[in-house]
């Protein structure tokens, strides 16, 4: 599995890459042939003294692709969110192809 991780508007520390990373291992166990997965962080309207934390993910298996975003007031939340939702999807994929089958 390959990972990308991506920042637009800021750069990331390591201990954030290192959590993102950690938590995209998880992923492996609700599908065994994953391809690549993309992370995108960035920093949402820079123009107000707010600025949001959007999260997106992309995971890529083969014949489907799966795409999450959410923004927060932290990239933990908005990454732990984007994460959960892409898990429920994955689940209910496999669980419609199983049913198929």
């Amino acid at each position: 599995m390959n990972v990308d991780i991506q920042t637009h508007r800021f750069d990331a520390d390591s201990k954030l890459i290192a959590f993102i990373e950690k938590k995209v291992e998880k992923l492996n166990q609700f599908h065994d042939r994953i391809i690549r997965v993309e992370v995108y962080l960035r920093l949402d309207n820079v123009v107000h003294k707010i600025k949001d934390k959007v999260a997106e993910i992309k995971v890529y298996i083969p014949r489907h692709n799966f795409f999450v975003k959410h923004s927060s007031k932290s990239f933990e939340e908005s990454f732990d969110v984007v994460l959960d939702s892409v898990i429920n999807q994955m689940k209910r994929k496999k669980e419609k192809a199983s049913a198929v089958s």
